[in-house]
C-alpha cells in the first residue's frame, strides 16, 4: 500500500492571518485508524479522496459526519474521533473563526452554497475542489488551488464586524486571558451584547473562546515539551488525575509538572486545567503525556 506522506505547504501570504497551513498526506492502514481530535477554537476542513471517514462526536452521534471524503469542523468545544479504513489521501487546512470556509460542528463539505454561522463564510463547493486536488500530479500543484479557492471566497464574503475582528484579535493576542468583562468594556459593549454578537458571526462565545485558547496553549505546550512531563521527577504525579495517586485530581503537583503548565498558560490552578482536558481531549493530560496519543489538532 505504500508508505506514509505528509507534507507541509504555506499559503498565500495574504491568506496567512486565516490560514495557518496546507498539511497533505497519504496514509494508508490496514486496520480501522482511530484518532482522538481536540476540541479548539479554529476550523478544520479536509478535503479528500481517499477512503472515506467518520467524525463521530461522542456527545452526540447526530452531531458527526460518516462515510465522508471531505469535511469541515469548528469551532468545536468537544473532543470528537475520526476513523477510516484503507488508503487516506487528501489536504488538511487550518483556519481561523473568521476565515471564509463554512462550518457547524462536523459537517460533509458536499453541500449546496449557502450562508453558515459566520457571515465572513460561505458554505458549499468543496468536495468538487477535492476531486481537482486528485488529478494534481504533485503536492505544491494541489497547494496552489487552494490559494485561489480561498482567495476568491474570502474577496466574495461579506466583511467581518470590525469590532468582532478586534475581539478576536485580543482573545487570541491574549491566548485567552483576558476578561470578557475587560474586553467588552475596550470594545464600548455590554458583555451580553458582545456575547451574542461573538456567537452569532464566529460560533462560540467570548468566554468559550477564552477557555479554549487556554487549552489550545496547555495542548501545545504538552505536545512541544516545553515543560517537564509530570510522573518523570521525582515527587511528579503519576497518575491519570495529575495528582498523587490516593488523593484525586486537586492534590498537589510538583512545581515543575502540571502546576507549572498551568500558571504558564493562564489557569487559576491545576484543577481547573485538568478539567479543560478532560472536557476538550475527552482525558487527562497525564494520559495523554504517556501515550503520546496526541491528535493532529493544533494548540
Amino acid at each position: 500500500m505504500g508508505g506514509i506522506e505528509a507534507v507541509v505547504g504555506l499559503p498565500d501570504p495574504r491568506l496567512r492571518p486565516f490560514v495557518d497551513r496546507y498539511l497533505g498526506y497519504r496514509e494508508p492502514a490496514s486496520l480501522p485508524l482511530v484518532r482522538r481530535e481536540v476540541a479548539g477554537a479554529f476550523v478544520v476542513l479536509v478535503l479528500g479522496w481517499g477512503r472515506p471517514a467518520d467524525v463521530v462526536d461522542p456527545r452526540a452521534a447526530k452531531r458527526g459526519a460518516y462515510g465522508v471524503d471531505s469535511f469541515v469542523a469548528g469551532p468545536f468545544d468537544g473532543h470528537c474521533t475520526t476513523s477510516t479504513l484503507g488508503m487516506g489521501l487528501g489536504v488538511q487546512l487550518v483556519l481561523s473563526p473568521p476565515a471564509p470556509a463554512g462550518s457547524s460542528t462536523y459537517r460533509s463539505a458536499s453541500w449546496p452554497t449557502g450562508p453558515c454561522r459566520s457571515a465572513t463564510c460561505r458554505t458549499g463547493g468543496w468536495t468538487g475542489c477535492a476531486a481537482g486536488l486528485a488529478d494534481a500530479p504533485d503536492w505544491p500543484r494541489r497547494f496552489a488551488p487552494l490559494d485561489v479557492a480561498l482567495g476568491a471566497r474570502l474577496a466574495g464574503s461579506a466583511p467581518l464586524d470590525p469590532t468582532l475582528g478586534r475581539a478576536w484579535r485580543r482573545l487570541a493576542g491574549t491566548g485567552g486571558r483576558i476578561g470578557v468583562g475587560d474586553l467588552a468594556d475596550e470594545l464600548g459593549w455590554s458583555s451580553r451584547h458582545l456575547a451574542v454578537r461573538f456567537r452569532a458571526e464566529l460560533g462560540l462565545t467570548p468566554k468559550a473562546t477564552a477557555r479554549l485558547l487556554r487549552f489550545g496553549r496547555a495542548y501545545a505546550t504538552l505536545a512541544r515539551d516545553l515543560v517537564p512531563r509530570p510522573g518523570t521527577e521525582r515527587g511528579g504525579p503519576s497518575d491519570d488525575s495529575g495528582g498523587h495517586p490516593d488523593r484525586g485530581e486537586n492534590a498537589p503537583a510538583d512545581p515543575g509538572g502540571w502546576a507549572e503548565l498551568a500558571a504558564r498558560c493562564g489557569y487559576y490552578d491545576q484543577s481547573h486545567l485538568i478539567r479543560d482536558f478532560r472536557e476538550f481531549a475527552g482525558t487527562t493530560p497525564a494520559a495523554l503525556a504517556r501515550s503520546g496519543s496526541l491528535s493532529s489538532n493544533p494548540g
